[in-house]
């Protein structure tokens, strides 16, 4: 029997990936300015160790540490779970995520993934014994604390609620500025506006008219971007307009996840008469809430809206808004919601008939037919940046572009179509 030794071949060393997160809660200068000091502080601090390889600094500007609406929180997990990062530095619990349960299960999921967070301040490794059992403890202090903070706002809120004062946050009003005690004033030439929306409206024109003609005028709004449906009818359902306040209006559902919600009823409201200077009349204002009900009643019938495979799956490439499903005279079709109600002159998108649709897509995802399940399954979205072209994203992040071609006249009419056609060109030659 021979026995030949093998060596061992000794492990190179390899440096770790590191990566930093960083948070600043408003939008403040001053905590910009602190969101760059950080980006800075980590990026020399981790180009400082020899054995560490920097990946970047992953930094949002948000409201809330709900891991949801930071983009750059996200993309850093994306990363993680690609395998580009071994090691997560960051300030502190608190900056990182004040929700416990967002914290351990992201804490738990890169544990598994052999990936480590340091918390600087509290000076806590994820991946040592002790590590989970403090985190627990210090991210549920951190919870009651941002609760705590929640509720002293929530407080000085209503406390001006029940004194009739409007809040500060409350700045962009059209027609009005606030001013520096907290009041309203009139902006001459926006009240002016507001007065032709509220005539234009009692002389018939409805309130994508009014829109247009804004528009078309080339009239600023409220946030200086064109004029929509939206703005419009907020400017004639709004008691402001004849010196009043409504108060409480919509709600925050918790210190959380910091989400609103329009007021139902769930909270109080405050009713405020004769709180400033009117734009228009009261007479003027009721006068345009009953033509409002009158137009609903006549025109607005209950409709139970259906929902399709390709709703809000298809996206324009010229304006970003979703395509819509229609029904034409010859033939249903798939058309920008920008196009559909504002023309051409708005967005040059072109429609897409729906069998066409159906068909390219049934080719993109390996069908002979349209299969809806199979579509849900495996796309995300499908993305119509110029005529006849389809980008289709998958859920698995690669994505497919397709051409399609228009049908011929002939191809496209029905049977129906052809007879109404052909009986026409005999009544034409029975007349000549």
């Amino acid at each position: 029997m021979k026995v030949t030794k093998i060596k061992a071949v000794p492990c190179l060393e390899t440096k770790k990936n590191v990566a930093a997160y960083a948070r600043v809660s408003n939008g403040k200068d001053a905590m910009l300015h602190s969101l760059s000091a950080q980006v800075s502080y980590y990026s020399n601090y981790i180009q400082s160790h020899e054995d560490w390889e920097y990946v970047g600094v992953y930094a949002d500007e948000a409201l809330t540490g709900t891991k949801d609406s930071r983009a750059n929180f996200q993309r850093l997990l994306k990363d993680c779970r690609a395998g580009k990062i071994d090691m997560v530095i960051t300030k502190s619990i608190s900056r990182f995520a004040r929700n416990t349960v967002t914290l351990l299960e992201t804490v738990r999921e890169l544990k598994n993934m052999g990936i480590g967070i340091y918390f600087e301040e509290q000076n806590i490794d994820t991946l040592s014994a002790d590590g989970e059992l403090m985190l627990t403890i210090l991210a549920s202090y951190a919870q009651e604390e941002s609760l705590s903070a929640s509720e002293n706002v929530k407080w000085r809120i209503h406390n001006d609620y029940e004194q009739g004062i409007l809040p500060m946050s409350v700045q962009n009003i059209y027609g009005y500025k606030r001013t520096a005690d907290g009041g309203l004033e009139i902006v001459p030439e926006e009240a002016e506006v507001v007065k032709r929306i509220y005539k234009q409206f009692l002389t018939g024109d409805g309130i994508l008219k009014i829109a247009k003609s804004l528009n078309e005028e080339k009239i600023p709004s409220n946030t200086g971007n064109r004029w929509t449906e939206k703005k419009v009818r907020y400017i004639l359902s709004n008691e402001k307009y004849i010196g009043d306040l409504l108060l409480q209006k919509s709600y925050r559902t918790d210190h959380l996840t910091k989400k609103t919600r329009r007021n139902k009823g769930e909270k109080t409201q405050y009713y405020v008469e004769n709180n400033h200077e009117p734009i228009i009349s009261r007479e003027l204002y009721e006068a345009v809430q009953i033509e409002f009900e009158r137009r609903r009643e006549k025109h607005c019938k209950i409709v139970i809206p259906q929902r399709y495979a390709f709703s809000k799956k298809i996206e324009c490439g010229i304006c970003g808004k979703n395509y819509r499903r229609k029904v034409t005279a010859t033939r249903v079709v798939w058309i920008c919601s920008t196009f559909d109600k504002l023309g051409k002159k708005e967005c040059a998108s072109k429609q897409i008939p729906d069998e066409t649709l159906c068909s390219v897509t049934a080719d993109v995802i390996g069908s002979t037919e349209f299969d809806a399940e199979r579509f849900e399954e495996l796309i995300e979205k499908i993305v119509v940046p110029g005529a006849n072209r389809l980008i289709f994203i998958f859920k698995d992040g690669h994505s497919v572009e397709k051409e399609w071609k228009d049908r011929s006249r002939s191809e496209s009419w029905t049977p129906e179509m052809k007879e109404r056609a052909r009986q026409k060109n005999l009544e034409r030659r029975k007349s000549q």
